[in-house]
């Protein structure tokens, strides 16, 4: 387990997601470690009150709500420019929040599980990603899933279709695959700027992640899971372990190297995803630079 011991004092970090679940259990300990931690969710309302729980939990007064919609690339985009308004560094950015099991489409006409769990944090990631230049050493944490290794290659023509799958379990493996992909191209880009990336699958947690499945089955589903604190322990390890300070474009399950599937390795499908992405992000990033030589 991460060691709550380590000092961030002085360090900014950004959790996605984080007023439930994993993403919860993340930002109380990096504020419990004494970093400055912004939670970016959608629901104002839900999230003070778990800014104001942390806050007293841990005796730090550097707890934070930031509003992020990632459904939206013009809320994402007005987010990630509202941090950066603040004039802080960011040290650590964990991209934790994620859906499943959701039917629609985002207001930008993207399938929802795609939109939220990629592009909503590929573009907020680019925002942000001269901050975290100017703030190295600095990490980027993917919350992916073992999931991930189910589809075997990933169709970029349907991710602008509604849902295909009963359940979306096939949109959410999808998504997960995008996740790593996006991962290892941005290690790729930003090797030698003193900015790693990390992407992990957290365990089966019995989180509200599962709020979308009915009861009983829910209850079911859940008997066998981990709890939320147990799933934090390797997105912590990724955002603060020091001896992961040199590691970049690795995948991690239970805090150690795993190896991702192949389709999760195809250099030239992380390539064309990156490419996609970022033309669908580009009336949102203005001119967004390379970091590739």
């Amino acid at each position: 387990m991460t060691s709550s011991t380590l000092d961030l004092s002085g360090q900014t970090a950004i959790v996605t997601g984080a007023n439930t679940g994993i993403g919860r259990v993340t930002a109380l300990e990096l504020a419990r470690m004494g970093a400055h931690v912004f939670l970016a969710c959608r629901s104002q309302e839900r999230t003070l009150p778990v800014v104001e729980a942390i806050s007293t939990e841990t005796g730090n007064p550097q707890v934070e709500f930031l509003h992020l919609d990632l459904a939206s690339l013009t809320a994402t985009r007005d987010s990630a420019q509202n941090f950066l308004a603040r004039d802080l560094p960011l040290h650590i950015l964990v991209n934790n929040a994620g859906l499943a099991g959701v039917a629609g489409m985002t207001v930008d006409g993207f399938e929802i599980t795609f939109g939220v769990n990629h592009l909503g944090h590929f573009l907020f990631t680019l925002l942000l990603l001269e901050r975290l230049q100017d703030s190295t050493p600095a990490r980027i944490v993917h919350v992916s899933s073992r999931a991930h290794t189910r589809p075997q290659t990933l169709d970029l023509e349907i991710v602008r279709l509604p849902r295909r799958s009963f359940l979306g379990r096939l949109e959410y493996s999808e998504s997960k695959l995008a996740n790593i992909l996006f991962h290892i191209e941005l290690a790729d880009r930003l090797e030698g700027t003193g900015v790693t990336t990390y992407a992990l699958h957290p365990g089966v947690i019995a989180s509200d992640f599962w709020r979308m499945v009915p009861q009983p089955l829910r209850w079911f589903l859940t008997r066998p899971m981990i709890t939320n604190e147990e799933g934090a322990q390797t997105t912590l390890h990724c955002a603060t372990a020091p001896q992961l300070a040199k590691e970049s474009g690795l995948y991690y399950d239970d805090c150690q190297v795993e190896q991702t599937s192949e389709a999760a390795r195809d250099r030239e499908l992380a390539a064309l995803l990156w490419k996609r992405s970022e033309e669908w992000c580009t009336p949102f990033l203005g001119n967004p630079k390379s970091n590739r030589s």
